[in-house]
């Protein structure tokens, strides 16, 4: 019998990779696409095999609808991978509301919805973010550090977090939780700054702004921690896991790669970035860029699902940035 899956965030990075390596398994791919969303499907419009359908998981009934059609269909097992969210840590100060309406009431839509209905054949993966840390406890970051947010954002994943817990343990729903350290790729959104920094130097628009130079963060590609996703739900029981590299580097250093991905050396002045050679000013720090609330290190600790799931990054921090500086400039 066929499995099935429905990704909501099926155009963003995550889901459009998700979306290509679950038809290579032979699932029905069902997207969930916002009727806003109709024009930024740029990440999916290759996809063939992906059955699109329209929803939002700020409305309760129509995920009640998706998922009572889903349970009439004669499916093996039915998954669930809730992607969807405002994920942009800066506009989530700016629409703290609507962020809370996405990422915390959202995946309760899914779990209720999922619930009433009763079928036991659906699994949920809740998309969690190291974001939820924020303030850091410990380092590095594993599945029992506590939660610190420093954002409206986090917060609201917090909510995601321990909503699909509690209604795992409340009423034996098969339901996770993936705890997601920074992951980028070619297909990451321009509004982070990762992908900021590939897009400026492929369109050669300088001096890049920045916000924290400093910030660290655990970076890997976004095709590897789909699989991971994949895999959580795959064990006979549900639980939750970080994915991560377990390497840590600065902004700063992100720079530098992609810099040297073209041949050019960064020399620092302070914070402002200049080619080596030239003296040109390649980079610069916009103090409005910076968050009301900073995040200096993340870090985690990947072995509970290296061992339980045998989930393995392949992708190292320098491959990852050159195969996006790569991308944008043939872009």
């Amino acid at each position: 019998m066929t499995r099935a899956a429905i990704i909501s965030g099926v155009t963003g990075q995550d889901g459009s990779y998700l979306a290509e390596f679950l038809l290579t398994k032979g699932y029905d791919v069902h997207g969930l696409v916002r009727y806003a969303s109709e024009r930024k499907r740029e990440r999916i419009d290759h996809i063939q095999g992906l059955k699109i359908i329209r929803g939002d998981v700020t409305d309760s009934p129509r995920l009640a609808t998706i998922v009572r059609d889903l349970a009439l269909c004669d499916y093996e097992r039915i998954e669930v991978y809730n992607l969807a969210a405002q994920s942009h840590v800066k506009v989530s100060f700016e629409q703290p509301e609507y962020t809370a309406n996405v990422d915390a009431i959202g995946p309760l839509r899914w779990l209720d919805a999922i619930r009433l209905n009763g079928d036991s054949r659906f699994r949920l993966y809740q998309a969690g973010t190291s974001e939820m840390f924020g303030k850091v406890c410990e380092t590095p970051q594993r599945e029992t550090t506590p939660f610190y947010p420093r954002s409206p954002y986090g917060c609201a994943k917090v909510f995601g977090f321990w909503i699909t817990k509690n209604y795992r343990e409340s009423y034996g729903m098969y339901a996770c939780n993936g705890i997601l350290f920074n992951h980028e790729s070619e297909r990451r959104g321009e509004e982070f700054v990762t992908r900021k920094i590939t897009k400026a130097i492929g369109k050669k628009e300088f001096p890049i702004l920045l916000g924290n130079l400093d910030a660290r963060r655990d970076w890997g590609h976004a095709q590897d921690y789909i699989v991971g996703m994949w895999q959580m739900l795959q064990l006979d029981t549900p639980d939750d896991y970080i994915l991560s590299t377990g390497e840590t580097h600065s902004v700063r250093e992100f720079v530098e790669v992609a810099f040297e991905t073209i041949g050019v050396k960064i020399e620092w002045r302070g914070d402002v970035g200049v080619n080596f050679l030239t003296g040109e000013t390649l980079v610069k720090v916009d103090p409005a860029l910076y968050r009301p609330a900073e995040i200096d290190v993340l870090i985690g600790d990947s072995t509970k699902a290296r061992q339980m799931l045998g989930w393995l990054p392949t992708v190292s921090f320098r491959q990852l940035v050159e195969r996006m500086v790569t991308h944008d400039l043939r872009d």
